[in-house]
C-alpha cells in the first residue's frame, strides 16, 4: 500500500498567495511609473498597490463581473496595469491583456473571441478605443486611466473614480488553481491571433521557477525596469515575479524610446530590465551620441528574437551588464530556456558560444528534437529538427480554437515551429523558424547565423536573411540589412566570408531603411516575403559563392 504523504497537497497555487506576500512580506517594496515627458512620476508601496486592487475588484464585482468572467487592459506599463494584474486575477475573473500594436481590427477580433465584458484603458489610447469600440460585441463597461478627454467614446468610467467609491477590506475569494487566471494572443502574424488561457497554478510555477539562480535571477535588491509589454506574454510575469520575490518595479508607461530609458536608469539606479533585442540596440546606439549613465544596471533579460552576440559582448565589455538571451512563446511564457554563464565552460570561447545559444532548458520544461519522420532525435548538438515541448508551463490547447489545437500538438508536446538541436547539457540552439528556414542544393542554411553573423559588422545596425527562389540551389539566402552610411555589397559577404561557410553567403542584399517588425518588435519576415514575391524589395545581387 502507497504511503499517503503528510503535506498540504490540497494548498491552491493561485496568486492570491503571491498577492498576500506582496501586501505583508513586501509591504515596503515600491512601483514608480513614469507619467510624462518632463520625468513626472508616481510612486506607490507594494502594500497601497494591493489596497487598490482590492478596490479594483470591489468595483468590477459592482459592475457585474464574476469569476471566470473575461476583463481586457489595453494599456501601457504602469501602476494601473499592475493594480489590474492582481484585482482581476485574485477575484476569480480572466485577465486578458490586450495587444495595443495590433491593428484595431485584430484588437477588436480578439476581444470579441474571448467575450470581454470590461476594458481598462489608457487615456492616451482614446483614438484607438474609438475605432475598436463600435466593433465590440460583449463590452459593457469601459474604464479610461487618466484624466484625459475620452472623445467620442460614451458612458466611460473613470479609474479613479471607480476606486473611490469602493471602501477597503474586499473579501479575496478562494480559488481553484487550475481556473483560468490571464488570457494572452499572439501576435497573429500568420491568421488570426490565437488565445492562450493560463491558469492560477501555471503562472504560478512559471513565476517560482523563473525567480530561481539559473533562471530570471530576480532578488528583493533589485530595482526592475519593466519594458517588456504587459500584454507581451503576460509581461513575461514580471508584476508577479516582483510581487512574490519583493523587488522594485519601473514602469515606462508609453514612454519607451531610448532617452526615456537611458534616464530612467540613471535616475531610479536600474539593476535589471528585459526587452526585444531592438530595444537595446536603439539604446546602444543613444548611449553612443549622448552622455548616460548605465553604471547601476547589472542584468538584461532579452529573447523574443535572436540576440546578436555582438550586442551581448559589447554591453558586457563596455558597461559590465549581462545580456542575457532567452527562449519561449506565448504558448510557454518567456523562460523555458535561459543562457546565462555556465560554470562548466572550458574558456572563453566556450563561454560565449553557449551565450549565443537559446539557452539551457529551464526547470519545469521538457523539450525534444523531431525530425521530418515524426521520430525523436538524439540530444547530440547535431541533430537538427523542429523543436517540441512540454510542461506545466506549456498549453495543452488554443482557447476556443480546436482546429489550431490539433495543428499544434503531437502527443501531449507542444510544436514550436521552432528548428534546432540540443547537445547532451540541455542546451538548446535554434537555427530557424520553421516557416523560415532555407534549404539550398539539399543543404540547409541558418538565416539566425548569418543574420548574427552580419550584425558583427560596425555599419549593420539591423539585419533579416530570408529565402529566395532560385531554379539552381531551390533557395538561396537573401540579406535584407540596415545600415549606416555608404556599404558596399560586396565589402557585406566578403565580411561574412571570414565567418560562415562559402556556400551560406548570401548572392544578394536588400538595403532597406527598416526592418519590419511584429507588434512585439520581432522582426516581420513574413513581410519581407511577400514583398519580395511581389518585387518591391531594392535587391542588389552579387554574384553566386557557390558557383565553381
Amino acid at each position: 500500500m502507497a504511503a499517503l504523504s503528510s503535506m498540504q497537497d490540497d494548498f491552491p497555487l493561485t496568486l492570491t498567495h503571491v498577492l498576500r506576500r506582496m501586501r505583508t512580506v513586501h509591504a515596503a517594496a515600491t512601483v514608480t511609473t513614469l507619467r510624462d515627458e518632463g520625468g513626472r512620476k508616481d510612486r506607490a508601496t507594494f502594500a497601497e498597490i494591493a489596497d487598490r486592487a482590492g478596490r479594483l475588484a470591489a468595483a468590477l464585482r459592482r459592475l457585474g463581473v464574476r469569476p471566470g468572467d473575461r476583463v481586457a487592459t489595453f494599456a501601457w506599463n504602469t501602476q494601473e496595469h499592475v493594480e489590474a494584474y492582481y484585482a482581476v486575477t485574485c477575484s476569480g475573473a480572466v485577465l486578458h491583456t490586450a495587444n495595443l500594436r495590433l491593428h484595431p481590427e485584430q484588437v477588436a477580433w480578439t476581444m470579441n473571441h474571448a467575450g470581454d465584458r470590461v476594458v481598462i484603458f489608457d487615456d492616451s489610447l482614446v483614438a484607438q478605443m474609438e475605432q475598436i469600440r463600435p466593433h465590440l460585441e460583449h463590452v459593457e463597461h469601459l474604464v479610461m486611466i487618466g484624466d484625459g478627454d475620452p472623445g467620442s467614446l460614451t458612458g466611460v468610467l473613470h479609474y479613479e473614480d471607480v476606486l473611490a467609491t469602493e471602501s477597503a477590506g474586499f473579501a479575496w475569494p478562494e480559488l481553484k488553481e487550475r481556473a483560468g487566471a490571464a488570457l494572452c494572443y499572439t501576435s497573429g502574424t500568420t491568421g488570426d491571433p490565437k488565445g492562450v488561457l493560463y491558469s492560477h497554478r501555471s503562472i504560478v510555477l512559471h513565476v517560482l521557477a523563473m525567480a530561481g539562480f539559473d533562471v530570471f535571477r530576480v532578488a528583493e535588491r533589485d530595482r526592475v525596469l519593466a519594458i517588456v509589454p504587459m500584454f507581451h506574454a503576460m509581461g513575461w510575469n514580471l508584476p508577479f515575479i516582483c510581487g512574490i520575490v519583493g523587488a522594485d518595479l519601473v514602469m515606462p508607461g508609453r514612454f519607451l524610446q531610448s532617452p526615456f530609458l537611458a534616464r530612467l536608469i540613471e535616475e531610479e539606479r536600474i539593476t535589471y530590465s528585459s526587452g526585444v533585442p531592438t530595444i537595446w540596440m536603439d539604446l546602444l546606439r543613444h548611449v553612443d551620441r549622448h552622455d548616460a549613465d548605465l553604471g547601476s544596471l547589472e542584468t538584461v533579460v532579452s529573447g523574443g528574437t535572436q540576440v546578436p552576440p555582438v550586442l551581448m559582448e559589447t554591453y558586457e565589455e563596455r558597461f559590465g551588464v549581462k545580456v542575457v538571451q532567452g527562449w519561449g512563446m506565448t504558448e510557454t511564457f518567456p523562460g523555458a530556456a535561459m543562457a546565462h554563464d555556465w560554470s562548466g565552460a572550458a574558456d572563453d570561447d566556450e563561454r560565449w558560444a553557449l551565450r549565443a545559444t537559446a539557452g539551457r532548458v529551464s526547470p519545469l520544461y521538457e523539450v525534444r528534437v523531431v525530425g521530418d519522420d515524426g521520430g525523436e532525435l538524439p540530444w547530440d548538438g547535431e541533430s537538427t529538427g523542429e523543436i517540441e515541448i512540454r510542461g506545466p508551463n506549456v498549453t495543452c490547447a488554443y482557447f476556443r480554437d480546436e482546429q489550431a489545437t490539433a495543428a499544434a500538438m503531437d502527443d501531449g508536446w507542444l510544436r514550436t515551429g521552432d528548428v534546432g538541436s540540443i547537445d547532451a547539457g540541455g542546451w538548446i540552439r535554434i537555427t530557424d523558424r520553421a516557416k523560415d528556414v532555407i534549404k539550398s542544393g539539399g543543404e540547409w542554411i541558418s538565416s539566425v547565423d548569418v543574420e548574427s553573423a552580419l550584425m558583427r559588422h560596425p555599419a549593420v545596425v539591423e539585419a533579416a536573411v530570408i529565402p529566395r527562389p532560385d531554379e539552381r540551389w531551390s533557395e538561396r539566402p537573401l540579406a535584407c540589412v540596415v545600415v549606416e552610411g555608404d556599404v558596399d555589397p560586396a565589402e557585406l559577404r566578403g565580411f561574412l566570408a571570414e565567418q560562415v561557410v562559402r556556400w551560406w553567403l548570401p548572392d544578394d542584399f536588400a538595403f532597406l531603411d527598416e526592418i519590419p517588425k511584429t507588434s512585439v518588435g520581432k522582426f516581420d519576415k513574413k513581410v519581407l516575403r511577400v514583398a519580395l514575391a511581389a518585387g518591391d524589395l531594392p535587391v542588389r545581387t552579387v554574384g553566386d559563392p557557390r558557383s565553381p
